[in-house]
């Protein structure tokens, strides 16, 4: 084949890519693909956005797919959510905040000098869509120092989980700080923890250490915390400030890989993790570890970094599926019965967190071992695929998938293809002077 054919092949191959991408993009169906079944437990479900290009809010969601009430700030990622009662919206978010409206002090990291994160843990008035209370701070930049998480306590006060200090703390009404924990003092080298367990080491002021996600206070009065990138779930005496349990071990990615979001099921002695990069959710044993449930997804649609999962009263499980778009409820037998797949990520974009309204995480649901576990994890190859498709979504709009992401690859090929043409043709006429 000479190569003025070869050109010409490349240019009709790489025409025709780019035609049926254009066409894709005018007729693909964006519209949320809704399953509700009668096995459905009731109520609306709000969500948590953490979306993909800062376009955070809270969504509330019917049944039947609608969305019933949302709220959004400019510029911000929404973490977790609790309907507090039927006129307030609890939630923590995060703000990026340009270098103008920051504070001086965080703004001496050269890398993100042009900006902050304002964290806010916010109380909203679902008719006016008000903020009504809040609690916030201020950090050095957005990236894995966002909020997380908060709990509403029974005496008024919250429980806020501060990724980019390391630290847990709870606040009264006033703001007033009543009590507060140190990762540094506990998870260092040195401390009972890292000599019987070990762990990462911070690096630096501004290091992505502990990535602390998540805080619950147990029945017993203590606090569980998600330590993600400890691979663990500690639980702390607040009166004594001292780590008396831990589920997972760093670097074990057999029992947990950077979880998300875990629901004690304190009756049973049991708790339901979604166990992020295995893409999985899991239901262990709070002593022994053993697994005693587990759910991978669909073999069509595997979860991908899932990030919550509660378990409802009637036995089913609610399952945020972030880098699918989705939200799932799983009967016990692993069977879905109500879906929101929001494929184009137009409505939940990167969900983080998912609550079916009216219902707290009990600690009297049924546990895993009434469950049918449906954990049958896909083969490396095709686990490789669907991570590829899923983080393709940060780099090309949410509504494009493998076939899509295909038809990018292959224009860019051919685009290569004929460069390297042209390098070998103006090589030519250099070498024959012309």
């Amino acid at each position: 084949m000479n190569q003025r054919t070869r050109v010409a092949v490349a240019a009709v191959v790489v025409l025709l890519l780019i035609a049926s991408l254009g066409v894709q993009a005018v007729v693909i169906d964006r519209e949320p693909r809704v399953v509700t079944d009668d096995g459905t437990y009731p109520g609306n479900t709000l969500v948590g956005v953490h979306s993909y290009n800062d376009d955070g809010r809270v969504v509330e969601l019917t049944p039947d797919g609608e969305v019933a009430w949302e709220w959004s700030v400019p510029d911000s990622r929404v973490f977790g959510v609790e309907q507090l009662d039927e006129e307030t919206v609890l939630a923590a978010v995060a703000v990026r905040t340009p270098a103008e409206d920051c504070p001086e002090e965080y703004l001496e990291y050269e890398e993100t000098d042009h900006q902050c994160v304002h964290n806010r843990v916010v109380e909203i008035d679902k008719e006016s869509n008000e903020v009504v209370w809040e609690y916030d701070w201020y950090d050095e930049f957005i990236a894995d120092h966002e909020v997380h998480d908060f709990e509403r306590l029974e005496n008024g006060e919250t429980a806020i989980a501060d990724m980019g200090n390391d630290r847990a703390f709870t606040i009264d009404r006033d703001g007033e700080i009543t009590w507060e924990w140190h990762a540094e003092d506990h998870l260092t080298p040195g401390t009972p923890f890292y000599e019987e367990y070990g762990g990462p080491e911070k690096d630096g002021e501004h290091d992505d250490w502990t990535h602390m996600n998540d805080i619950d206070r147990l029945e017993n009065g203590n606090f569980q915390m998600s330590i993600r990138n400890f691979d663990a779930i500690i639980e702390v005496d607040p009166e004594t400030d001292e780590i008396v349990d831990v589920v997972g071990e760093p670097g074990n990615h057999d029992v947990l890989d950077k979880q998300h979001n875990p629901h004690r099921i304190e009756d049973q002695g049991t708790m339901v993790v979604a166990d992020s990069e295995n893409g999985r959710i899991v239901e262990l044993d709070v002593e022994s570890e053993d697994r005693v449930w587990g759910y991978t997804g669909p073999s069509s649609e595997p979860l991908q970094w899932p990030r919550d999962a509660d378990r409802l009263p009637n036995g089913n499980t609610l399952i945020t599926d972030s880098r699918n778009n989705r939200v799932l409820e799983v009967d016990p037998s692993g069977e879905i019965v109500w879906q929101f797949d929001d494929r184009s990520g137009e409505v939940v974009p990167l969900p983080y967190e998912a609550d079916r309204i009216g219902t707290e995480e009990r600690s009297d649901v049924p546990p895993g071992t009434e469950l049918t576990a449906v954990d049958d994890e896909p083969g490396p190859v095709e686990s490789a695929i669907r991570k590829g498709e899923a983080m393709a979504q940060y780099v090309f709009p949410a509504w494009m998938h493998l076939p899509q992401v295909l038809h990018v690859v292959g224009i860019a090929l051919g685009g290569l293809w004929l460069c390297a043409e042209g390098i070998v043709l103006g090589w030519r006429r250099i070498r024959d002077g012309r």
